[in-house]
């Protein structure tokens, strides 16, 4: 038997394809259902509307709910139970959910809030995201110091390899700032499919408004440890988990870090839950000898459960 741990994406995983592969599943679709139920609109017809799709308001709840139809139908095929749990960004949440600490209704209610409060953060401000691929992340935080200003700013936000690094802030400037980073040696910059500036300054109001949330959540015993963005470490009491979901909004992702302590707890494989495929080509870049699976494409499930249901 081979251990293995589970990966949830953030926001920028969303496709308009990712209900598709799992349509014929009673459980994902059961899932799907439970969750529109809760939130109070059909989540296959936001899905159908781009524009609805890549607002925050709908991307954050929609994201958690796929992908906990997903990790269901995922322990309906492997009954091993995973040494630890990550979520990038927003995946936090997700995975949370998965360790037993955090019951999905709630999770919902939870990540609908924090998504209008991120929203309302941003004001009249319009806020964006792009990654950056090919250029040391040290030369992106120096460019980011430099083109930031009383009006606007940008910050080097998800740390996710050693060959990618995102930032946000006010859209212009990320905007603007494209040519800047290709003329610095990054091979690519691609924007992102987000309308706010996470993990920046911008986010702070949010962040003292979801820890009054958060103080009133009654979470569970834990089944497996989760690794926080904030210094890609497990917490053990609740005011920890807390603080760190409030200090993760405005502070960066330790991604690559995150993954880097994973490998270290002897993980030979690593199952990415979720819409996309992002963490899989991030983690090929992190840790190169550890195998990695995504079960967007529910084909890939039998595949993953039998790698791990095999001998080492």
């Amino acid at each position: 038997m081979k251990s293995y741990a589970v990966l949830f994406p953030g926001q920028g995983s969303q496709n308009q394809d990712m209900l598709t592969s799992y349509v014929d599943n009673k459980i994902f679709k059961e899932t799907i259902d439970e969750a529109s139920d809760v939130l109070g609109y059909n989540i296959t017809d936001v899905v159908k509307d781009k524009t609805r799709l890549n607002n925050t308001i709908f991307t954050q709840p929609i994201i958690v709910s796929v992908s906990i139809a997903m990790w269901r139908v995922w322990k309906e095929a492997c009954k091993e139970t995973p040494v630890c749990a990550a979520g990038h960004s927003l995946g936090e949440y997700s995975a949370l959910v998965a360790s037993n600490l955090l019951p999905f209704k709630e999770c919902l209610l939870l990540v609908s809030e924090r998504a209008k409060l991120m929203s309302d953060a941003m004001g009249d401000r319009k806020g964006g995201m792009a990654a950056i691929i090919g250029l040391e992340s040290d030369k992106i935080v120096q460019i980011c110091q430099e083109l930031s200003n009383d009006e606007s700013i940008i910050g080097a936000v998800n740390f996710n390899s050693n060959s990618q690094t995102v930032v946000a802030g006010d859209l212009g400037l990320i905007e603007s700032s494209a040519e800047t980073f290709k003329t610095s040696g990054a091979k690519l910059v691609k924007t992102l499919p987000v309308s706010v500036a996470a993990h920046t300054s911008m986010m702070k109001d949010c962040s003292s408004n979801l820890h009054k949330i958060l103080k009133n959540i009654d979470f569970n015993e834990k089944i497996f440890p989760v690794i926080h963005n904030v210094d890609a470490s497990s917490k053990t009491t609740n005011n920890d988990i807390i603080d760190s979901l409030c200090t993760q909004v405005h502070s960066p992702v330790l991604w690559a870090k995150s993954i880097e302590n994973i490998s270290n707890l002897n993980v030979d494989i690593f199952v990415e839950i979720g819409p996309g495929n992002v963490l899989s080509g991030l983690n090929k870049r992190i840790i190169k000898d550890a195998p990695v699976i995504s079960i967007s494409d529910a084909q890939k499930i039998e595949e993953a459960a039998g790698l791990i249901q095999s001998e080492r």
